[in-house]
């Protein structure tokens, strides 16, 4: 039997203050507020096995040192005016802690029924912080620690940031000590940097540079939809969503990075832009590009949201694919350089071109999550098997379907996991079939290991 409780963690002596919100969290703001009661899709989540299990006080005490060091897990956001969003971080107040009790052996579906609970619901960013908790207890003990975020609270690099940290102050630490040895930005400083007469140049410049690139883009990637038709007869149709796992492609990416003297990112993303070339019609691609922007030491230690979106314009991307990861590597650090900038006024800016027909298809989107930090064979080790064999271990499923999202045709995500490189693909059956999204994603993985395989063994 479980049984189902509330408790409360308490904050209190925290920093607090209010100022503009940054331009990430005003840009997944606005994203997660149109949504309505779509936007936990954006949620992040966590179930968290404690082992050794431990007291609820100490787990709660633990999380309240995290709420100390982070911010952003304390903070609201109110739109201020027309144009505006303010962020108030709070000093004190109280956090719902959400508690099932049960049997050892049903805790971890417990957790897993608590996680999608916790995650399941969207954020009032008004009225309450981006965080939720939920504790399974056994016995007494805390045996499944499960967290819910909202996307305006942080990122995947974010999360991954706070959950090392929560590990550290798990192990003893402090939000002073911790802070000290690995300074944090955090979103009032990110915004007041924002406002200031540098970082206002830079928005200009960055608003400036996607323009440009959304001028000199294709006007149609897809230019022979799969489906001309599906669009205006069935505008609720769902998006499939495709998972290839290829422990192939963590193999020969690093092979194929170290040979051409290229990163592994500008591999797969050459890879993806030759094969949206070859099978899209337009050999001019243009992708979205999620980014994090964490080029300084303090922001790589932040928990926040700073993704915002670089346009990456490759021309004459199915001409050759070395050559198209050769130039994905320039292209990029152009790019990334000018992915920060505030987004609302830049959608208003790309409105303007879209209104006039000057704008780029910008549909296709990519997003690397992967942590450099964190390879995929850190628990596994280094598979000895040939790249002939470990082809044949490549697993495609599909997972689930979405609703539709404004300006998205095709969403790329590369995610690590044990052993393996993982893409996970969402794409509009208007431009591209199931069949089609099979293509795209075990061509770029084909494409990879061929080039690999012509390397040689390493």
């Amino acid at each position: 039997m479980t049984t189902v409780e509330e408790r409360t963690l308490t904050l209190d002596s925290a920093r607090s203050g209010t100022g503009p919100a940054t331009w990430g969290q005003r840009a997944i703001w606005g994203v997660v507020t149109r949504l309505g009661d779509d936007a936990p899709r954006y949620n992040l989540r966590l179930d968290l096995p404690l082992d050794p299990p431990r007291p609820a006080s100490r787990v709660l005490a633990d999380l309240a040192e995290l709420l100390r060091m982070h911010d952003s897990l304390h903070t609201r956001l109110l739109p201020d005016g027309e144009d505006g969003l303010r962020q108030v971080v709070d000093g004190c107040g109280e956090l719902p802690v959400a508690v099932r009790t049960c049997a050892a052996a049903k805790a971890p579906a417990v957790g897993e029924a608590l996680l999608d609970e916790l995650a399941g619901r969207p954020f009032d960013h008004a009225r309450q912080w981006p965080f939720r908790v939920g504790l399974v207890e056994c016995e007494g003990l805390v045996r499944r620690l499960v967290l819910a975020a909202s996307h305006t609270a942080m990122d995947l690099w974010g999360e991954g940031r706070m959950l090392r940290d929560l590990r550290l102050i798990e192990a003893g630490g402090t939000a002073e000590s911790l802070l000290a040895a690995r300074p944090a930005l955090q979103p009032l400083q990110a915004a007041e940097f924002q406002a200031s007469p540098l970082g206002r140049r830079r928005d200009e410049a960055a608003r400036r540079y996607w323009c440009e690139r959304l001028t000199a883009g294709p006007r149609r990637i897809f230019t022979a939809p799969a489906a001309p038709d599906l669009a205006d007869t069935d505008p609720g149709r769902l998006f499939p969503n495709a998972l290839l796992r290829s422990p192939a492609l963590a193999v020969a990416v690093e092979r194929v990075a170290a040979g051409w003297g290229a990163s592994d990112a500008a591999v797969l993303l050459g890879a993806a832009s030759h094969q949206l070339a070859r099978m899209s019609g337009s050999d001019d691609i243009l992708f979205q590009v999620v980014v994090s922007n964490r080029f300084q030491p303090a922001a790589a230690e932040s928990v926040s949201t700073m993704a915002q979106e670089a346009v990456f314009l490759l021309p004459d991307a199915g001409r050759d694919f070395q050559d198209a990861v050769r130039r994905t590597r320039s292209v990029s650090f152009s790019a990334f350089r000018h992915a920060g900038y505030d987004k609302w006024a830049l959608d208003r800016e790309v409105a303007r071109l879209v209104e006039r027909g000057e704008a780029a298809d910008h549909s296709c989107w990519w997003n690397d999550t992967r942590d450099p930090g964190t390879g995929p064979f850190d628990t596994t080790g280094r598979p000895r098997a040939a790249l002939t064999e470990l082809t044949g271990r490549t697993e495609l499923s599909w997972p689930t379907e979405f609703l539709p999202r404004a300006n998205v045709s095709v969403a790329v995500d590369v995610l690590t996991a044990p052993g393996a490189l993982e893409l996970c693909m969402t794409a509009d059956p208007a431009v591209l079939t199931r069949d089609g999204m099979e293509t795209f994603l075990r061509g770029v993985e084909r494409l990879v290991v061929t080039a690999a395989m012509a390397l040689g063994e390493a």
